[in-house]
């Protein structure tokens, strides 16, 4: 299972540290994203990392603001969310995959879905 964590309300400039935990498996055998959805907006690609750590991908929007990482002695996922615009408002959510980045960023063949995680960002 997946446990997303850390949303909350910032205001437009500030920062916020998102958690995916897993629990049950080896969390050092998936690679894992984010994902998020706005209100009334299609969820969208965030973010995601490989298995080892040694390739992210980043949707624009995010590109340069936000850094994807992980601890796999930790089993977690991390999403530091610096310079956050009101359009970052979404519930975020954390998926795991055996395959790769590449097919994680267009949702495809996820094992896992975590629970969402609020994040407002106040104008």
């Amino acid at each position: 299972q997946l446990q997303a964590s850390g949303g909350g309300l910032v205001q437009a400039g500030g920062s916020l540290r998102l958690s995916c935990a897993a629990s049950g498996r080896t969390f050092s055998d998936y690679a894992v994203g984010w994902f998020r959805q706005g209100p009334g907006k299609e969820r969208e690609f965030a973010s995601a990392i490989s298995w080892s750590g040694d390739h992210t991908h980043y949707a624009d929007s995010v590109k340069g603001r936000f850094t994807i990482s992980r601890d796999n002695a930790k089993n977690t996922v991390y999403l530091q969310m610096d310079s956050l615009r009101f359009e970052d408002t979404a519930v975020y959510y954390c998926a795991a995959t055996r395959l790769t980045t590449i097919t994680l960023k267009e949702g495809i063949g996820v094992d896992y879905w975590g629970k969402g995680t609020q994040v407002t960002v106040s104008s």
